[in-house]
């Protein structure tokens, strides 16, 4: 058994985090390569981490308005590889239900933590090498990829672990889902073991963490679920000269970007309150304009 104190899926509201047991990590400094643009993120998550799930508004927001100056790179960090261990009160799925549900108030992000009540996953492995897997296809499409898995383990309590989930979510995005089941069972395989190489290399304690870098290697940590500011400070802090975006903020417009979202997503994008955001979606869902999925801890809109 691990006597580690910390348990990967009791993401910490305080810290943001979903802390993992870490093995050996190297304490040098390691380089990031910026490409096409001026500041390069490395994006350590993992698509059953609850407190990624609770960055989704600040990133969203991070893209419209700064998407020009950054290239993100998503990394699994493979939070739950079993449950061979007994740590943090959490001993088996059952366990985490009462927890996600406290972090989808914590958040402001819909999540029904009975999923691991009624068919709780094993591990988070398969879907982080679904995702890489995706990778290979389309960078593009693999994050709206791991976005509907999101979707349908956090609103629809599916268990994204299983295969045939995984698939319909390839089929949603539009993705080839032969050519995704060959490089589920081969390559993403590797392209995982190499997020989990680095990762040491980098330090990874955690789940969300993102490396900034610019050109020169000079690097900012964003470490765990925090205000949009810190995110928008560490591009500012490689990049000065950005020029933040006003998006159009025309709710149905957003919608063309993001197919779906979240109040607390578009009050965040939006900078107004919760409860504003809220009259605002909920109009146009009684007017017809947007569709609504509803779960005990929140509600998803998505255009018609």
């Amino acid at each position: 058994m691990n006597e580690n104190k910390t348990n990967p899926l009791l993401c910490d509201p305080v810290s943001g985090t979903c802390e993992i047991t870490t093995g050996e990590i190297t304490n040098e400094k390691a380089h990031i390569e910026t490409e096409n643009k001026p500041v390069k993120i490395i994006y350590y998550t993992d698509p059953i981490c609850s407190s990624c799930w609770g960055i989704e508004p600040q990133l969203r927001k991070l893209k419209l308005e700064y998407g020009d100056y950054i290239d993100i790179d998503y990394r699994m960090g493979g939070l739950l590889p079993d449950w061979s261990y007994n740590s943090g009160g959490i001993s088996k799925p059952a366990d985490v239900a009462h927890h996600w549900d406290e972090a989808s108030l914590h958040y402001e992000m819909p999540i029904d933590g009975n999923v691991w009540l009624e068919d709780p996953l094993d591990s988070s492995y398969p879907s982080c090498i679904a995702v890489k897997a995706a990778q290979i296809q389309d960078k593009e499409k693999a994050v709206k990829f791991m976005r509907v898995l999101r979707e349908k383990l956090y609103l629809e309590k599916k268990n994204i672990s299983k295969w045939e989930i995984i698939a319909d979510a390839a089929k949603i995005t539009g993705l080839n889902i032969q050519k995704l089941k060959e490089d589920y069972e081969g390559d993403a395989k590797k392209l995982f073991q190499d997020d989990l190489n680095l990762a040491k290399t980098l330090g990874v304690r955690g789940f969300p963490t993102l490396f900034f870098a610019d050109a020169n290697n000079n690097q900012v940590t964003v470490y765990g679920s925090k205000p949009y500011a810190y995110y928008e400070n560490a591009v500012l802090a490689l990049f000065p000269e950005a020029k933040k975006k006003n998006p159009n903020k025309n709710t149905l417009s957003l919608f063309e970007i993001y197919p779906t979202l979240t109040p607390k997503e578009y009050a965040v994008i939006c900078t107004m309150s919760y409860p504003e955001a809220e009259v605002v979606l909920e109009e146009l869902y009684d007017e017809g304009k947007l569709d609504k999925k509803s779960i005990k801890n929140g509600s998803l809109y998505s255009k018609k």
